[in-house]
């Protein structure tokens, strides 16, 4: 049988809240370790000849706080290990043992599997001074955040937020960066240092963007941010969304988008798409923001419906994504790897075949044109469809082929007009000759939707500078012959070039 360990509570920093359970298994104890000596307690466990060891030199030996609290823990089991049967180890923390406290994590998961019997006897955590000294009650709704590990994701304004191992300057800097990405600069929240401390106790409150310009950060600190639940604040969150879509879809919501079906949507959807693509052609982030803004409402919109129906959530839809987009990157997720961006789609095409394969479905006996959106516009439609028959060889050998080609269905769509074809066979021969014209882009590495978009957008440029070159001479475009245009035509040309 090994020692025993113990792992006690030291409280918040005030020696009179010692229980005298734990003053009286310090007293008792055969060896006792402390993780830091930088404790208000420490003078009082002096006076009652009670001695320790610290592992504050861990601190400065090691790069990093899960190292420190590996080697705590590694330490202690290694202690309780070798020493005599009956030898009673107390390990003591601030405040309670069960809150912020990773070694003591650790040890709970691994005492049992090294036989070894280890006991918690709770103490005073700062989250009781700061219930008091704070004045809030935690059953309105609260949580307790790491400073060292703070993400934004977790931030919940309408909860009550403490903040704690607010160690030092550079951790107010960091938890006033996570904190920023959601609550204004201006923000009031509160310091404090030392709760319940005499002598030591300090509370302050600063506007957010002077956090990490106060002093006397260390053990013993914290961030508190009061609860906010009014709308301006709560704006910036994904729930604030989904709130405010489930309002106008309600009875006492919006006329208009209660009557909304995802059929009445359709083309909302698609003008959205393409008012997203035209900002990223302009390169304008600003209207950029508003318009994916309105593609994300399209989105919730459709989620929103199907949440009345009780079929799915956003929030499903979210966890389709995230499950999709780790399963198809094994090599960010998984045991596999990719050195560029071949490899990479390689994997994900891999993976997309093992999801049919687990839907019971079987890629080997599907179309190899399968998957092409059946309404995508025409264009892009060619050209993924020859991308995906290209895969499996049905391809060009070159693109002096494909160019050959093109001449070809020239020919013949210009044959079909000298000879008076139908109509509809006109059609059909315009149409081989642009799907022919799309195969070029495949060859030459180019986007075709994007080429006839940069296309379009160079029309439009020249023609407007036509029109406004008639405007200055007192004329317009319908008062002009088409000599005057194609002059103004080359001359917008020239001026391109020069740009």
């Amino acid at each position: 049988m090994s020692a025993t360990l113990t792992v006690v509570g030291l409280g918040s920093g005030n020696p009179d809240r010692l229980t005298l359970g734990i003053v009286k298994k310090l007293t008792a104890a055969s060896v006792v370790y402390v993780r830091t000596k930088e404790h208000p307690v420490m003078a009082a466990l002096a006076e009652l000849e009670i001695t320790a060891q610290s592992f504050d030199g861990l601190y400065e030996s090691l790069s990093s706080f899960p190292e420190v609290y590996e080697a705590i823990t590694s330490q202690l089991i290694e202690e309780a290990r070798s020493a005599a049967p009956g030898t009673n180890i107390v390990y003591a923390v601030p405040g309670h043992p069960m809150v912020a406290e990773s070694a003591v994590s650790l040890l709970r998961q691994r005492c049992p599997g090294e036989g070894i019997e280890l006991q918690i006897l709770g103490g005073e955590s700062f989250l009781d001074e700061a219930f008091v000294r704070l004045g809030f009650d935690p059953i309105e709704g609260f949580q307790l955040l790491d400073a060292s590990g703070i993400r934004s994701s977790q931030l919940q304004p309408e909860l009550h937020t403490l903040i704690g191992q607010v160690y030092d300057t550079f951790t107010a800097s960091e938890t006033k960066l996570c904190l920023m990405e959601l609550y204004p600069p201006e923000y009031e929240v509160i310091v404090g240092h030392a709760l319940g401390v005499e002598d030591e106790e300090s509370i302050i409150t600063v506007p957010l963007y002077e956090l990490d310009r106060l002093e006397g950060y260390g053990n013993l600190s914290l961030v508190y941010v009061p609860a906010n639940r009014t709308a301006d604040i709560r704006k910036r969150t994904f729930a604030r969304l989904h709130e405010i879509v489930d309002i106008l879809r309600s009875p006492e919501g919006c006329p208009w988008d209660r009557e909304q079906t995802h059929e009445s949507l359709r083309k909302n959807l698609i003008e959205e798409t393409y008012e997203v693509l035209e900002t990223i052609d302009e390169d304008d982030p600003e209207h950029m923001k508003e318009e994916l803004g309105d593609l994300l409402l399209q989105i919730m919109l459709h989620s929103q419906m199907e949440e009345e129906l009780g079929t799915f959530t956003v929030f499903d839809v979210i966890e389709g994504l995230n499950d999709k987009l780790i399963f198809r990157h094994p090599h960010v997720f998984g045991d596999q790897s990719a050195s560029d961006a071949t490899e990479a789609l390689q994997n994900w095409e891999g993976m997309k075949a093992e999801e049919k394969r687990r839907k019971g479905l079987k890629p080997e006996e599907q179309s190899a044109l399968s998957g092409v959106p059946r309404d995508l516009p025409a264009l892009m439609k060619a050209y993924k469809l020859q991308k995906k028959a290209s895969k499996v060889g049905f391809d060009w050998d070159n693109v002096s082929d494909v160019l050959a080609k093109i001449r070809e269905e020239l020919d013949e769509l210009q044959e079909a007009i000298d000879t008076g074809a139908s109509e509809d066979e006109q059609l059909l021969e315009l149409g081989d000759l642009l799907f022919a014209a799309t195969n070029v882009a495949r060859f030459i590495g180019a986007d075709p939707e994007e080429a006839l978009t940069r296309t379009n957008r160079k029309f439009v440029n020249r023609f407007q500078y036509i029109e406004q070159s008639l405007l200055r001479k007192g004329t317009t475009v319908q008062q002009s012959s088409l000599d005057e245009m194609e002059a103004l035509w080359q001359e917008a040309k020239i001026q391109e070039r020069k740009v």
